[in-house]
């Protein structure tokens, strides 16, 4: 502890609270090898798709498993990939001690404030027929300039409406609907809290990722050519992301 110059003592540093962007990787399968494989074969067309994000695993799909799992392994996989993992969940008594061995964090799943946007999970490519269009919240975030590579703007409990280009590599988040009444070529992840009824909306439909309430879709499949490049929205049907013209 220091003094200022009225002889009070003062701390070097506080303490506060903070929320963090987290990419949740959810195991299928407890062979590192395996996840080794099926992770070099969906970066394979964008291996720069993580940027050092840090990685929560979810293990929720496998607690049951008589597997162990190598988690210096896996860390390091993950790391080779361009991710920092920092915590576990989902985990048995006898996975979740050796992740905490491997030096990550618990993460009870009753205090995980916001589900991670983004998880591995199947790929779907499907295409349907629109039906309705909803209209922005009336208290929507609104943004009206371009967002850059590495940007990033979270609307927390409402929708998202950004009236210019997202470029690659920049994300839009909502915890309700997304839209994008421009060119959308970044990442654009609806439902972020787990809202199964949010849309994505865009005039102009070049996205690098979509996601609708963990389930989420890349471009290492072409969208359909009357989606590309044309308004279109993005939903769920179950746990399909269907993507269709406007």
């Amino acid at each position: 502890m220091a003094a200022d110059p009225t002889g009070i003592a003062r701390s070097s540093f506080d303490l506060k609270s903070a929320q963090l962007h987290v990419v949740a990787v959810a195991l299928k399968d407890t062979d590192v090898q395996l996840v080794a494989a099926d992770l070099a074969q969906r970066l394979a067309d964008d291996p720069d798709f993580f940027d050092n994000d840090p990685v929560l695993i979810d293990l929720a799909q496998v607690r049951e498993s008589e597997e162990s799992i190598d988690f210096p392994a896996l860390i390091a996989l993950l790391r080779s990939h361009h991710t920092q993992p920092v915590a576990v969940r989902g985990g048995s008594e006898a996975q979740t001690r050796d992740a905490v061995a491997a030096g990550l964090s618990l993460v009870p799943d009753a205090q995980t404030a916001r589900p991670a946007p983004v998880e591995v999970q199947e790929v779907i490519r499907e295409v349907e027929v629109i039906r309705e269009v909803p209209a922005p919240m009336a208290d929507a975030m609104v943004i009206d300039k371009p967002l850059r590579s590495g940007q990033q703007v979270y609307a927390r409990g409402t929708d998202l409406v950004v009236l210019a280009v997202v470029s690659y590599g920049a994300e839009v988040i909502a915890d309700g609907n997304v839209h994008v009444y421009a060119p959308l070529r970044g990442r654009a992840i609806a439902g972020a809290r787990g809202n199964t009824a949010a849309r994505i909306f865009s005039t102009c439909m070049e996205p690098q990722l979509l996601s609708i309430a963990g389930m989420y879709r890349t471009t290492d499949t072409e969208l359909p050519p009357e989606v590309v490049g044309k308004p279109a929205q993005v939903r769920l049907d179950g746990e399909k992301i269907i993507v269709e013209p406007l």
